[in-house]
């Protein structure tokens, strides 16, 4: 157990590279000068990307490479992603490539442009595979020794945990001082690669386990095996489908929604049974099918969920650089920013605990089957709060702007404190934490039981989409703002931007988001009572955010 510490010192990758990550938009706006429109564009691509990477790279972990070698990868992908940022920076190759070793534009060259887009790509792969990973290769690590764990092994388990949580803890409160941004980059580039070669260096002693094959791949069975038989005609018993007649394995009783895809469990009569049960991309089972069906029919609830990704992006974009430009001093005291990020994490810490205490508060009661989709729009409701309160402070400080003539001065910062920010980085905090768990029980509810350790990994991706909307939206809400020969919303620097106008618009999207999202709730359903019990009896063990034996409720097409 002594290796275990070895893979909890991979931590130390995800969170440093988070705080590289997090100044990200500074480094672009304040260095290379660019447009802040098109900053965030970057920093919220890079996100979307890593947001989306674990639902793709979970198949590959799952069919092809295992949790250690995806672990591995995205470990060397990471250390080389750091590194590649950290020489992108103008001082490093400045001799090399001939150009000037200044923070400025003027010094980047076409080299420092290449490997700052080379790098970003790779942390987000190494970001994605630890997010697939991670948790399973260390639940993997325990396995089987459940009897075995002794007083001893718990305290090097915590120590390892502590000794990670304390460095890292002292290197994010220490690099905001660190003025260099080759050293802001390069020190999580160091701790990088030396963490990538402590997990390496314990590779004898892991154990490993064989990949046993994805539950997505299941799907594009079905979808494969129904276009097959595209042509051949659906009985009306469903009786004459093909299943599995064990009592022994879960099944899943036939449906009459979507029959198109009933198709892919068709015996052709002509062929023996045997023989078409031998290829899987051919013929389904009825509870394959049945499975596929759950996940389409979830789609109108996950198309309600894109616009939450497009709030979440305002909080490592537009927020960061509106408190890059504030004043960072309490009295004489200079407040890094990364303590706006903590307030963020605790109220996304506390929020699901008070969310949890109320779903546990309502027992066995109906509302119970609620509690998912009541914790949802409880979270659109915060992130409407959010953007309402961000375009108040936005306001605020472009009158302060305004005042002390600095409209043309984007450099210097404004005399407003930066706590004014506090109260949007906290409500966005507690949308995010209460969104994501309430998600995730949603999903764990509604969902078919295999797919239940793919479900972080579904909201995370809907959430990228999301993301990637948002750039989107920037460009289209900049282009409809402009008609008539109006001044654009989103000009080069934040103190000639009107910033608060579309955190107006993200609010009353979301509040039409809201609205459908309850509509979507109302009308769509999905388990019949039946299966959800058969589903309670025989999985009783999966592991739920909450103890909850409600016969489900779901937000999904009848």
């Amino acid at each position: 157990m002594a290796t275990v510490g070895r893979v909890v010192v991979l931590l130390w990758v995800d969170i440093l590279a988070m705080y590289a990550m997090y100044v990200m938009m500074s480094y672009l706006t304040n260095v290379w000068k660019i447009g802040f429109t098109h900053a965030a564009a970057v920093v919220n691509i890079f996100w979307g990307v890593v947001s989306l990477s674990p639902l793709f790279l979970s198949f590959i972990a799952d069919t092809f490479t295992g949790n250690y070698c995806m672990l591995l990868l995205s470990s060397f992908s990471y250390s080389a992603g750091l590194g590649f940022l950290t020489m992108s920076t103008p001082p490093v190759l400045a001799n090399s490539m001939g150009n000037c070793k200044e923070y400025s534009p003027e010094c980047i060259g076409e080299g420092q442009k290449i490997l700052f887009y080379v790098a970003m790509p790779l942390i987000a792969f190494g970001m994605g595979g630890h997010m697939t990973s991670w948790n399973i290769f260390m639940a993997e690590q325990f396995s089987g020794e459940e009897d075995n764990l002794d007083e001893g092994t718990f305290w090097r388990f915590f120590c390892s945990v502590l000794a990670v949580i304390i460095v890292t803890f002292v290197a994010v409160l220490g690099l905001p001082y660190v003025k260099p941004w080759s050293l802001r980059f390069g020190i999580p580039a160091i701790c990088t690669l030396v963490a990538t070669l402590l997990f390496l260096s314990g590779s004898c002693s892991y154990k490993y386990f064989k990949p046993m094959g994805s539950p997505l791949t299941v799907f594009f069975r079905v979808f494969v095996a129904a276009f097959l038989k595209l042509f051949y005609r659906t009985p009306k018993d469903s009786k004459q489908l093909f299943e599995i007649d064990n009592p022994q394995l879960y099944s899943v009783p036939h449906t009459r929604s979507l029959r198109c895809l009933d198709k892919a469990a068709i015996v052709i009569p002509t062929k023996p049974l045997e023989e078409q049960a031998k290829n899987t991309w051919r013929l389904c089972t009825v509870t394959e099918v049945e499975e596929t069906k759950t996940i389409i029919r979830m789609i109108p609830v996950w198309l309600t969920f894109i616009l939450c990704g497009v709030v979440s992006a305002i909080g490592f974009t537009y927020f960061v650089e509106q408190l890059d430009h504030l004043n960072p001093k309490v009295g004489r005291l200079k407040v890094p920013t990364v303590a706006l990020l903590w307030f963020y994490e605790q109220a996304q810490n506390q929020c699901v605990e008070l969310y949890v205490k109320f779903t546990n508060a309502l027992g066995i009661s109906k509302s119970r089957k609620l509690a998912p989709s009541f914790g949802i729009s409880v979270s659109m409701i915060l992130a409407i709060l959010c953007c309402i309160t961000a375009a108040k402070v936005e306001n605020r400080r472009l009158g302060v702007v305004q005042r002390h003539g600095l409209v043309d001065k984007p450099d210097e910062r404004v005399p407003m404190t930066m706590f004014w920010l506090l109260p949007q980085f906290v409500l966005l905090g507690g949308f995010n934490g209460i969104f994501n768990y309430s998600a995730i029980s949603f999903f764990i509810d509604q969902s078919p039981v295999s797919t239940h350790r793919c479900l972080p990994f579904f909201v995370s991706g809907v959430s990228g989409v999301g993301i990637l909307c948002s750039v989107v939206s920037v460009y289209v809400v900049g282009k409809i703002s402009e008609r008539g020969g109006k001044m654009n919303w989103f000009r080069h620097d934040l103190n000639g931007s009107r910033l608060d106008k579309y955190y107006w618009t993200l609010a009353w999207l979301m509040a039409v988001n809201l609205v459908v999202f309850i509509v979507v709730a109302v009308f769509y359903r999905y388990k019949e009572a039946e299966l959800a019990e058969q589903q309670a009896e025989e999985f009783g063990g999966i592991n739920e955010p909450y103890d909850d034996d409600s016969k489900g409720f779901c937000c999904c097409c009848c």
